[in-house]
C-alpha cells in the first residue's frame, strides 16, 4: 500500500505521521502519479502548524510540489502518457507515494534535472521570477538586493536576476551560502553580522542604493532594507521567515518607493496566462542549462520532521527534498 505524511493535529514537525493509504480509482480525465521526490517549502510547515493563510480540513498531507513518474491514466488525456516523467504542482498532498491530479497540474520534467531537482523547482523559482518579472520588473543593468540568498527562494532570485541582466548583491547569513550564492551568478556578497548591510550596500553602489529590494526574510531585515535603496526603488515582500517587518512611509516617500507583495501561486490561479508564460521560461532556461535548485540534503520520507527543522534552523543551503525510495 502506498504511504503518506499525514497532519491529523496542527502543530511542530513531530506532529506529522507516517501512515499507509488505500489508493483510489481513478475519475475520467485524472493521472496518477507515482512520486520520486518532494520538496519542502516554508509554507508546508506553516500549513501543518495552523499558520498559513490556506488551512485545509484535518487530516491532511502536507507538499506543495513533487515529482515522479505518470503510473495511470482514465480515459483520453492528449499530451500525457504512462511513464513520462513529470513535475505535479499541489497546494497540499505532496508527500505521498502517489497522488492523483488533473493534467493542468502536471509539468514536463526538464531532461537536465533528476527528481529530487523536479520536486524543488517551481515553488521557488516561479516566486523568484513572478517577483522580479512581474511585480519587480527589473531592468538590465539595476542593483538586485537579495536577502536570505543562501535559501531556495533567494538563489533562485540570484540566479534569475542574473539572467535579466541585473547586477546582484547576495545576503546571507554564512560564508558557505555566499559561496554558493556566487557559484550562481552573484556580482557581491554580503555577510549579515560583519557590517551593517546597509552600508555595505551603499559602498557596493557607490552611494545610490539598490533599485530592487528581493525579501523572504521581513522583521529587520526589511526595515533597514528601506535605508539602502535608490529612487524608485520596488521592494518585494516575499515572506516573513525573520518576522513582521514595517515599513517607515516616510522612507517610502523620499526615495518615491514602492513596496509590492509577492504571491506567484494565487497570481497564476488568479490569471493563468501570467503562469504558463512563466512556466514556459523557467523550462527554456533549465533545459539549456541556466537555472537549477541547489538541493543540499535528500531525506526518506519518513524523516519530515528533520527535512524540515533543516529549513526552520536555516541549515539548508537552497532546497531540501524528500525522496520516497
Amino acid at each position: 500500500m502506498p504511504k503518506a505524511i499525514v497532519c491529523r493535529e496542527l502543530g511542530s514537525p513531530e506532529s506529522l505521521r507516517l501512515e499507509q493509504f488505500a489508493s483510489v480509482p481513478l475519475k475520467p480525465g485524472q493521472v496518477r502519479v507515482a512520486v520520486r521526490a518532494a520538496g519542502i517549502n516554508f509554507p508546508d510547515i506553516l500549513m501543518a502548524a495552523g499558520e498559513y493563510q490556506l488551512k485545509p480540513e484535518l487530516p491532511f498531507t502536507p507538499g506543495m510540489e513533487a515529482a515522479g513518474d505518470v503510473s495511470e491514466i482514465a480515459g483520453d488525456v492528449p499530451g500525457i502518457a504512462v511513464g513520462d516523467r513529470v513535475i505535479v504542482k499541489l497546494r497540499h498532498g505532496g508527500y505521498a507515494n502517489e497522488v492523483v491530479v488533473t493534467p493542468a497540474q502536471l509539468t514536463s520534467l526538464p531532461s537536465t534535472f533528476d527528481y529530487a531537482e523536479g520536486a524543488t523547482f517551481l515553488a521557488a523559482h516561479g516566486t523568484a521570477h513572478h517577483a522580479l518579472v512581474d511585480r519587480g520588473q527589473i531592468g538590465a543593468g539595476e542593483v538586485l538586493l537579495v536577502h536570505g540568498a543562501g535559501g531556495g527562494v533567494g538563489l533562485a532570485a540570484v540566479e534569475i536576476g542574473k539572467l535579466l541582466g541585473a547586477t546582484v548583491i547576495a545576503a546571507a547569513s554564512s560564508e558557505e551560502k555566499l559561496a554558493v550564492a556566487k557559484a550562481r551568478g552573484a556580482d557581491h556578497g554580503v555577510l549579515y553580522g560583519a557590517e551593517p548591510f546597509k552600508d555595505a550596500i551603499k559602498r557596493l553602489t557607490d552611494g545610490k542604493g539598490a533599485d530592487v529590494v528581493f525579501d523572504p526574510v521581513g522583521g529587520d531585515i526589511f526595515e533597514q532594507s528601506l535605508r539602502c535603496i535608490n529612487w524608485g526603488a520596488r521592494l518585494l515582500v516575499i515572506g516573513f521567515t525573520g518576522g513582521i517587518g514595517v515599513a517607515k512611509t516616510n522612507l517610502v516617500l523620499i526615495k518615491g518607493a514602492s513596496v509590492l507583495g509577492v504571491r506567484a501561486g494565487e497570481a497564476a490561479r488568479r490569471d493563468p496566462k501570467i503562469g504558463e508564460a512563466r512556466i514556459a521560461q523557467l523550462l527554456v532556461w533549465a533545459e539549456a542549462g541556466k537555472i537549477r535548485p541547489n538541493v543540499s540534503h535528500r531525506l526518506p520520507l519518513a524523516d519530515v520532521a528533520a527535512a524540515m527543522r533543516l529549513l526552520t534552523e536555516r541549515r539548508a543551503i537552497g532546497r531540501v527534498a524528500l525522496t520516497m525510495g
